[in-house]
């Protein structure tokens, strides 16, 4: 089977990333996390005061962009790529619930969202690439071999998510955690810049009640299904 985009897009905490590097893995393709790009433009906001709960400056975050530096690292470790922001690894600290709490406000903004779409519509010029985010399969792929949608219901998601972050040792309340999933679910749907919708020929896959397993092996069957 010759080499294709996969194209996956959904809900924040609906596993996209880890569905995402199993199959990068398993088909020997590159990964690339988009949310963790958007991430890290969030974090260099907040690191730089660009951003608050009261305040935020678009007019200075965007000209600070051109000295906005991203690339992953793979980390053999790990078994995938790591977000460096001006060349210092920061993929611990772009994952808080504080950075949570600004992202998707970071991604309404459209001069950002045009930077980071034409690096990853460069990184996957060659094909051979599995791609995560919120407008993989609508803006930056929308040609691509296959396309998957991501769902669950908001209260299974931020289960996950604070699980995630307790595990982590982050001191977090589930409720916290539930009102920031719902609050990314309103901004990503309504933003005017490329919301978050499903993509024309996308697989939908809810799994608020499928094992990873389950998960992966449904999706080996649509990429089965395009070699047919």
């Amino acid at each position: 089977m010759e080499k294709i985009t996969i194209a996956i897009d959904g809900f924040s905490s609906t596993g996209k990333s880890t569905i995402a590097k199993q199959l990068a893995k398993h088909l020997g393709y590159v990964y690339v996390d988009t949310g963790a790009m958007y991430r890290a433009v969030t974090y260099f906001a907040m690191q730089n005061g660009y951003i608050d709960k009261e305040f935020f400056d678009r007019d200075t975050l965007i000209a600070s962009l051109p000295y906005i530096k991203l690339h992953f690292v793979f980390n053999p470790e790990l078994g995938f790529g790591e977000m460096y922001l001006n060349d210092v690894n920061v993929e611990r600290e772009i994952r808080t619930i504080e950075v949570s709490g600004f992202v998707s406000r970071i991604a309404e903004v459209s001069e950002v969202r045009a930077k980071l779409v034409e690096q990853q519509q460069q990184m996957g010029k060659d094909k051979g690439i599995v791609m995560d985010g919120r407008d993989i399969g609508t803006v930056v792929f929308p040609d691509a071999e296959l396309k998957i949608f991501m769902t669950a219901s908001a209260a299974t998601r931020a289960q996950r998510r604070y699980d995630e972050l307790k595990a982590k040792g982050d001191n977090v309340s589930y409720e916290d955690v539930l009102k920031n999933v719902e609050e990314r679910d309103y901004i990503d749907t309504h933003r005017d810049d490329s919301p978050l919708v499903k993509a024309d020929g996308a697989h939908e896959i809810d799994n608020s009640d499928l094992s990873r397993e389950e998960q992966f092996e449904a999706v080996l069957t649509l990429i089965g299904e395009l070699a047919n």
